[in-house]
């Protein structure tokens, strides 16, 4: 074994891993923002379940959160951040070593 070559089990990360923090990155991966109603009502959480993750995600800096006023009423988008996209993208890589080819 290369002990120079970096360990994909290095990439886990327990923050990410729980079920709803792991699918809120997915969606967040594929788009550039969602709005946090949308995100709500896509995985069927109530908006405090919702909120409860997203500020975990947001206190590790790999989520944050856009503010503006739409049709007269507060809005609010999500994004990964930089850090969080590549968080993401190597938990994805550790899972992928735990399961095999």
């Amino acid at each position: 074994m290369n002990s120079s070559a970096a360990d994909p089990m290095d990439g886990f990360d327990a923050t990410i891993h729980a079920p709803v923090r792991l699918r809120i990155c997915a969606l967040l991966d594929a788009a550039d923002e969602a709005e946090f109603a949308l995100v709500q009502r896509q995985f069927d959480v109530s908006a405090s379940v919702l909120s409860k993750h997203v500020a975990v995600l947001m206190e590790a800096g790999y989520v944050e959160q856009r503010k503006a006023v739409r049709d007269t009423r507060q809005r609010v988008w999500l994004r990964l951040t930089r850090h969080g996209r590549e968080a993401y993208q190597a938990h994805l890589a550790a899972l992928r070593a735990i399961v095999g080819p």
